[in-house]
């Protein structure tokens, strides 16, 4: 209780609570907003186990072509040159309808490779020799023609609308494995075609938003401001102390919005801890010489994506939920966007075959791949004829190949097909929301009890869509 005058110490002591409770307040906003909100149905379990803890998501900017890398269409080169009429989604947005295009083939061979005899370009060597514990969805299709929208649709369910990325709502479902580092991270994302929206949380809680390590056009793998090399380490742990000490006190004379408080002082926490351990966990030097060779991290070809995927192992040991591993740049066309240089692809291929088979290696032999789902994938796919009867091809979002591999789903398999040339899925066909709805599924999640309730109605990843494909699950 405070004397009248008070004295020295008393001024001090709730002067230091008033100044602490500004600052609490600023901190405890984004709870307070979020708490308005509140989840209805966060991590709905399904009745069986889930399959994989984790995913590592190697997303390939710009559009892989499906017709060059892992959908073998023979008829391409049968009628190479030759003009057909196909219902381009540019020209039916234009005119309302189809009209001829001269059908290319591809300019790299295709060879069956594993037990399963699966068909894989040369664009893809390495990664081939994984085969067998693949499974290809040959029959994708999305929303989107162009790449914003329909990159803001493969990481949040939507083209146009601000909604939580995949990994935000996993985090959100399930949780963190690690409490010393961030349940969802991106490395390396782009700036563009949606930029940290692919990463971000949106409506829900910020907690749940993805971090990022990285950047595109870098292969300096840190996040901003995690060490401090101006202040000693023992300093800094008696400013943190101090820190504490004065939330602590404020909790303690708070009389309402305890929980709100509380979890903000977590997040600050866990900041703390983060700076403790994520340095080691992003440092690759005590890696070794024959790991180091096996991403091929040596050869400035293969150095910065093999750098991401041998992270994303290290992040994956740690207990990270979602871990996004991100080929692109931060130009107007992204990596594999060739509209007028088709042969472009097979540098950008070179430049993450190795990597990604080493990863693939590297999970198996460590035992991680039983429970770590690896998804493969680019926003859309690419059209098997010529744009504009030049060298390079053009969006398609009616038909392309992505695949899985780990956590359960059904290894050396393949689950759909394009028609004969390689541009419309005709069977096994599986929506974007689909996939969203498996992939939630492995990971013991229900895609339709999954909601946060915001703006007055239910919101979830898959908005009013989506079924799993039981076809692809071992």
């Amino acid at each position: 209780m405070m004397s009248f005058p008070p004295n020295r110490r008393q001024v001090l002591q709730h002067a230091a609570c008033g100044f602490g409770s500004l600052a609490a307040s600023a901190l405890m906003a984004p709870q307070s907003l979020a708490n308005t909100n509140p989840a209805l149905s966060a991590a709905a379990a399904l009745p069986a186990a889930a399959k994989a803890k984790r995913i590592i998501f190697l997303f390939m900017q710009g559009g892989v072509s499906q017709v060059d890398s892992f959908d073998h269409k023979p008829i391409l080169a049968k009628h190479n040159g030759e003009s057909f009429v196909f219902d381009d989604a540019r020209s039916l947005v234009a005119t309302g309808k189809g009209r001829e295009y001269r059908v290319m083939q591809s300019p790299w061979a295709f060879n069956q490779y594993g037990q399963s005899g699966r068909w894989v370009s040369d664009l893809f060597p390495e990664t081939a020799r994984h085969v067998d514990d693949m499974c290809f969805l040959h029959g994708m299709h999305t929303e989107g023609i162009t790449h914003g929208p329909a990159t803001l649709f493969l990481h949040c369910g939507s083209t146009n609308f601000i909604r939580p990325s995949l990994g935000s709502w996993l985090l959100y479902g399930l949780g963190t494995e690690n409490q010393n580092l961030p349940g969802f991270i991106s490395i390396a994302p782009s700036i563009g075609n949606g930029g940290p929206r692919n990463y971000g949380s949106a409506f829900l809680p910020p907690e749940f938003q993805g971090t990022r390590v990285g950047g595109a056009s870098s292969s300096n793998l840190t996040i901003d401001s995690l060490i401090r090399k101006d202040i000693p380490s023992d300093l800094q742990l008696e400013q943190f102390n101090l820190l504490t000490k004065l939330n602590q006190q404020q909790l303690s004379h708070r009389q309402f919005g305890d929980a709100e408080l509380n979890a903000a002082l977590q997040s600050h926490q866990l900041a703390w801890r983060m700076q403790q351990a994520g340095p080691d966990t992003l440092d690759l030097s005590d890696e070794s010489a024959d790991t180091i060779n096996m991403y091929g991290i040596n050869d400035p070809k293969t150095e910065r994506y093999g750098k991401r995927c041998l992270l994303a192992r290290r992040l994956c040991e740690s207990g990270v939920r979602f871990i996004q591993v991100n080929y692109g740049d931060n130009t107007a066309n992204p990596a594999f966007d060739q509209h007028s240089n088709l042969p472009k692809h097979e540098s950008h291929a070179r430049a993450v075959d190795k990597p990604i088979a080493a990863l693939l290696t590297d999970l198996k032999q460590r035992g991680l791949l039983e429970d770590t789902l690896v998804w493969w994938g680019s926003e859309f796919g690419r059209t098997p004829y010529a744009q504009g009867n030049g060298t390079g091809r053009d969006h398609n979002p009616r038909g392309f190949t992505v695949w899985l591999a780990g956590g359960g789903i059904r290894p050396g398999h393949a689950h759909g097909e394009t028609d004969e040339f390689g541009f419309s899925s005709i069977s096994g066909r599986v929506h974007m929301h689909d996939l969203h709805a498996t992939l939630l599924h492995q990971l013991g999640l229900d895609h339709k009890q999954l909601t946060f309730e915001h703006a007055g109605r239910n919101f979830r990843l898959t908005d009013v869509h989506g079924k799993v494909v039981k076809e692809i699950l071992a």
